[in-house]
């Protein structure tokens, strides 16, 4: 289990003040259901477990799992892939929320968030601790080095925000990078229709497949369409195809992909 734990990448948190805060993102009440991505020693678990209404905490250690049903029999602890699980089945209680948290495994990180996004219409808010990297990315604005295709893909669907910066020695063991936690909250009206949504994902990734390539380049390269085609569908779109992807706003990629 140790070396399952490692290769997941999972470091503990072992500070309350850390822990409350993060829970202070979600405020959850009595109201409240509250999912919990991977427990482990259960830091974030007894803050959730004393506020919340109902809680449901995932884990994939079964030496954990078992540790935390004995400790917190009130909490429903499943065994479960929180890559796979389905989160949009999850029901909001009467009067109250769906709220996710989660101290998230730096090497799957990216997954569990992309499973949480795909389920956003289930979830009020989340509150999920990541590798400080991976976090920053999320919440990056257009025009730096950080922002991507995750940038864009997830602050098309919800607003983020960098909240905290945890340092490792929060965390046992302490790991060798720096975490931070970002709040999630689905938008109420996603930027990109319906309609577009595949479409908006392929165009996303293929305008960042190469970023040392202009954005007609990149395109053309990524969707596998004639260069031409790449550079009328900029300018029609209003954008310089000459660009970097990392210049253009979440808007300009929408118009490029309704152009497309």
């Amino acid at each position: 289990m140790m070396n399952r734990r490692r290769a997941l990448g999972q470091h503990f948190l072992r500070d309350a003040g850390i822990a409350r805060a993060i829970v202070g993102l979600l405020a959850p009440t009595e109201r409240d259901l509250v999912v919990e991505i991977g427990p482990g020693e259960g830091a974030l678990t007894d803050e959730l477990a004393r506020r919340s209404g109902r809680l449901i905490a995932l884990e994939v250690d079964r030496v954990l799992l078992e540790r935390l049903r004995r400790r917190l029999p009130a909490v429903e602890v499943l065994e479960a892939d929180a890559r796979t699980w389905d989160y949009g089945a999850l029901t909001r209680p009467p009067g109250g929320r769906v709220l996710v948290a989660g101290n998230l495994p730096y090497s799957v990180g990216k997954p569990i968030v992309a499973a949480l996004l795909e389920a956003r219409t289930a979830i009020d808010a989340m509150a999920l601790m990541l590798q400080r990297e991976v976090a920053e990315r999320l919440a990056a604005g257009p025009g730096g080095k950080v922002y991507g295709a995750l940038s864009v893909l997830t602050q098309a669907v919800c607003d983020v925000e960098l909240a905290l910066r945890v340092p490792p020695g929060a965390f046992r063991p302490p790991p060798q990078v720096e975490s931070a936690v970002v709040r999630l909250t689905p938008r109420a009206s996603a930027r990109v229709p319906r309609a577009l949504e595949a479409r908006f994902r392929e165009v996303v990734r293929a305008a960042f497949s190469s970023r040392r390539k202009t954005l007609a380049n990149a395109l053309a390269g990524g969707l596998g369409v004639p260069l031409g085609v790449a550079r009328d569908v900029a300018t029609t779109s209003g954008v310089d195809p000459a660009r970097r992807a990392e210049t253009l706003s979440i808007e300009e990629f929408v118009a490029l992909t309704a152009r497309l």
